[in-house]
């Protein structure tokens, strides 16, 4: 199940839910029995693992002591498999919400004292809620079943390309904004944020075997869980990274909890702590031996997002080891006892990062007095201006502080990043090339113009400490400017063409080729064609050249990694090294941005890393499968879920239909094509309809389309008046035969009428003929009758033919599109290896490696529009503009002097005459 599935489904539960429980309490629910299913999976699986049947499996209960005690020393808990959630599924109408009750409080009495603080309490707030769902047990069972089909479907395997109670979490928070708060943003951390902290923490701590990262306000949990990713990628064994959260909401806590069990973390290695960060520090000991077991709990990375400006209570805290050295933040902003809380518990060679508002880069008072400490004692290692708005809940700029408890460097990387994102809905999104540009610059304390700078410390002295960013890095853009000279005389100014050095570096011909210099300050274009004296240079074309040959292979290379390994590559490290390889094929290439380059991967990337996902964790004949195709349809006034054809696990049924399939799919699109012409020529002669017919009963209320049945009725009378000599005497054949005449009078009026053609009728035994066959003739005369172009009868009678024509086509593209469909479903169930591969192929690496081919033309067409637009700016001068002024004057002036009217009239005209005059 996708996201947008996933979605779709969530928000169909909560509408209907919204009227029993609070937008904020039905999150909590829906994630505890997410969490729950599970629990219950893991449990099965282990069982089959252990090489329980089934029947052993429906065995489970208490009473058998022996399989309890050896399921919870190996998982830390059991469930009787009454309680199971697969149990609750299969029940049916016999599952009722006492079954949730007696499942959750045996899970409580039956948890391993090893896990007892990993799992004791964590269903309290799905537990003590049931009764919310209803004012009855029936009605409490409806929605909890409900529910339970809800998410039945969600992936729990860990493989899926989300975080899926991260992903539920912040879905629900922004959907029922209203009631969740406008602080929900203090909860849950961006996921794109999230990534860059880990990219900065990951490569500081890169080369060590184990690793213990804490997060002080862990929310969802999604941010340790992304830093444990991150840094996985470096490690050879994952298991060595050790996590610590805590976490002062109860419910917020229990989310914590699940989701770092559900990614598939060991339990040992988890550590979680239910309290206030700032009033309950936390100096890690074995509660049944706090004295022997004291921690002061020093980490390799630290990492926060705390609540923005909260207020808190510094009396009595001078003493505090976090805040002894600095001392102590204003009672109104907590933003600075988040900070050194987190410093506090940092090894000497760790990294620590932590979410912020801007206003401590500058604030004063005690705020100032902390901040002018960590920098004299050389602790702030870096800061990044994030953009706005990339923050549920909050539209305010927010920014990373990047620290460290001993540094060898005393300057500090100011980064504004604030430029660098994309629209998503409402929001700002960082991409993955911001997040890679970004983590780069930290990594290499890179100078960067508009972007990034190393400032000493004294030059922060100097500014008494205040580290707003606009102060060391400036990113705005240069406003506009127009050159006098230019703008009176024409021309192109020098210094603006100054302004293209970049491409001039690159091109080093290509300036002299176009440009002539006028004057010392002006020049202009010396060629006609701009477009093909850039494509056509030199220089240009061995700047193409040098990129075809630096990517020359690079299909090959990409086949070899991905398509030749799909069993043996490491997914969460290939990304990192398609980039460097990527990175060192434009180490000699100008002008390339490197970072557009990593989001052209990274756009791909997604796609091929689930794939990959799905043949490692189902083997390669998962290539093969297609699933039923699940849409949301309306049914009984409901949204439901129902099967809407097939596709394929890992193969797009397209794909598959234009490399083996092409035949078939050719027909098939050249019927769609005239479909397409067919629905165009329609509305066409809609348009070209005389006005008063537009409303008429031909056209339907929106007047967009013909109502067949009445254009049908008005064709036929159309016919019926078309007016021939062979068509007239048919007519009158007709009345002769109404009147009954005899046979000398029809045998005198077919000698009498050579006009029509007899023979085309089928004569009766006397050599006369029937009413019926003259009616047959004379219908086939007029339905073959061809009215002139410009008529209206002509309008109508095509637009008659192109509604059959247009049915008939809908028809065979019905039958031939469902054919084509069980084609495709047959022939990916049918694969051969090598054409797996060709696919495979086809779908990750071509569409990646076009993508790239076309960074040089995406190039030269900038140029080319900069150029444009200089000389277009200039193209007119003020001189013209005025001329045009003056001559467009002289000629109102002069219809002017034709004007007459009443004697105010003519007052008035003369005025505006002599203003005229006066303006020229």
């Amino acid at each position: 199940m996708n996201k947008q599935q996933l979605a779709a489904k969530i928000w169909e539960s909560a509408n209907q839910m919204r009227s029993k429980i609070e937008a904020n309490e039905y999150k909590d629910y829906i994630l505890g029995f997410i969490f729950y299913k599970y629990l219950s999976e893991k449990q099965i699986q282990f069982a089959k693992n252990q090489d329980f049947t089934q029947d052993d499996i429906e065995a489970l209960n208490e009473e058998d002591t022996e399989t309890v005690e050896f399921i919870k020393k190996s998982i830390g808990y059991f469930i009787a498999y009454d309680d199971l959630f697969s149990t609750w599924i299969s029940a049916g109408k016999d599952f009722d919400v006492s079954n949730v009750r007696e499942a959750l409080s045996a899970f409580s009495r039956l948890i391993s004292p090893k896990h007892k603080k990993l799992f004791d309490g964590i269903f309290n707030t799905l537990e003590t809620g049931l009764s919310k769902l209803g004012d009855t047990a029936a009605k409490q069972t409806k929605a909890i079943a409900d529910l339970l089909h809800l998410i039945k479907g969600i992936p729990m395997d860990g493989k899926q390309d989300y975080d899926v109670l991260g992903f539920i979490y912040e879905y629900l928070i922004e959907k029922f904004a209203a009631n969740a708060g406008k602080k929900a943003g203090e909860f849950y951390t961006p996921h794109e944020v999230s990534v860059l902290m880990s990219e900065i923490i990951s490569d500081h701590l890169k080369d060590r075997k184990q690793i213990e990262i804490y997060d002080s306000c862990s929310g969802s949990g999604s941010l340790l869980i992304n830093i444990g990713n991150s840094i996985a990628k470096y490690m050879d064994d994952e298991n060595n990274i050790k996590y610590y959260a805590q976490e002062l909401k109860q419910n917020t806590y229990n989310l914590t909890r699940m989701n770092l069990v559900m990614r598939g973390i060991l339990p040992t290695n988890i550590q979680t702590r239910n309290g206030d960060t700032l009033e309950d520090d936390w100096p890690f000991f074995d509660e049944n031996d706090p004295v022997h077991t004291y921690n002061a709990l020093y980490l390799d990375a630290v990492v926060s997002n705390p609540p923005y400006s909260q207020k808190w209570t510094p009396t009595n805290k001078e003493a505090d080891p976090r805040y002894a050295r600095f001392g102590l933040a204003p009672k109104t902003k907590a933003d600075f006892a988040f900070l050194l809380h987190d410093l506090y518990h940092l090894k000497p060679d760790g990294i620590m990062n932590i979410v912020l508002p801007h206003g401590v880069l500058f604030r004063g008072g005690e705020e100032g007095r902390i901040r002018e400490q960590l920098i004299e004692k050389n602790h702030i290692d870096a800061i990044i201006g994030l953009p706005s708005g990339i923050f549920f809940g909050t539209g305010i700029p927010t920014i990373i502080i990047v620290l460290k408890q001993k540094r060898a460097n005393t300057d500090t990387l100011i980064i504004d990043a604030s430029k660098g994102f994309v629209k998503d809905g409402k929001n700002n999104k960082l991409r993955a090339s911001d997040i890679r540009r970004i983590a780069d610059a930290v990594r290499d304390r890179a100078t960067i113009p508009k972007f990034s700078r190393t400032v000493e410390r004294d030059e922060i002295r100097n500014n008494e400490y205040n580290l707003n960013i606009p102060r060391y890095v400036d990113s705005s853009e240069p406003a506009e400017k127009w050159d006098i000279y230019a703008s009176m005389f024409g021309g192109i100014p020098v210094n603006e063409i100054d302004e293209l050095q970049k491409y001039w570096n690159a091109f080093p011909d290509l300036r002299e080729t176009l440009f002539e210099r006028t004057t010392a300050v002006n020049a202009k274009l010396k060629v006609n064609d701009l477009k093909e004296s850039i494509a056509n240079h030199p220089n240009v074309e061995a700047f193409t050249k040098a990129y075809t040959l630096a990517f020359q292979n690079f299909d090959q290379y990409l086949t070899q990694h991905l398509v030749s390994n799909t069993a043996t590559v490491k997914v969460n490290k290939e990304k990192t090294i398609l980039s460097n390889d990527i990175f060192k094929r434009l180490e000699t290439i100008p002008l390339i941005d490197k970072y557009e380059a990593y989001q052209l991967l990274d756009d791909k990337w997604e796609t091929i890393k689930v794939d990959l996902e799905i043949i490692q964790t189902e083997g390669f004949a998962a290539t093969g499968v297609v699933d039923p195709n699940m849409v949301i349809k309306k049914k009984n006034g409901k949204d439901t879920e129902v099967q809407e054809g097939w596709k394929g696990r890992i193969m797009p049924f397209k794909l598959v239909q234009e490399e083996y399939l092409s035949k078939e799919l050719e027909a098939l699109t050249i019927k769609e094509n005239r479909l397409t012409a067919i629905a165009t020529e329609i509305e066409e002669l809609i348009e070209a309809l005389p006005e008063e017919e537009k409303d008429s009963s031909l056209l339907n209320d929106k007047s967009d389309a013909f109502v067949a049945k009445e254009l049908n009725e008005v064709v036929k009378e159309a016919y019926a008046d078309v007016e021939t000599p062979e068509i007239n005497a048919l007519k009158a054949c007709q009345d002769l035969l109404d009147k009954k005449a005899r046979k000398p009078e029809k045998e005198a009026f077919i000698k009498a009428n050579k006009v029509v053609q007899w023979k085309a009728m089928d004569a009766n035994k006397d050599g006369t003929y029937s009413k019926t066959t003259v009616n047959k003739y004379l219908s086939q005369l007029q339905s073959v009758f061809t009215f002139k172009e410009d008529t209206f009868e002509f309008q109508l009678v095509k637009a008659s033919q192109l509604l059959i024509e247009q049915k008939d086509i809908k028809a065979k593209i019905k039958k031939e599109a469902a054919a084509l469909h069980m084609l495709t479903k047959e022939t990916i169930e049918n694969l051969t290896a090598a054409q797996v591969n060709n696919l495979l192929e086809h779908k990750w690496v071509k569409p990646l490696v076009k993508s790239l081919d076309n960074m040089p033309d995406a190039i030269i067409d900038t140029l080319l529009r900069k150029l444009q637009q200089l000389a277009d700016k200039y193209a007119t001068t003020y001189s013209d503009v005025a001329k045009d002024i003056k001559q467009a004057e002289n000629e109102l002036a002069g219809l002017l002097d034709d004007l007459t009217g009443n004697e105010h009239d003519i007052k008035a005209l003369s005025e505006f005459k002599n203003l005229l005059k006066t303006d020229a």
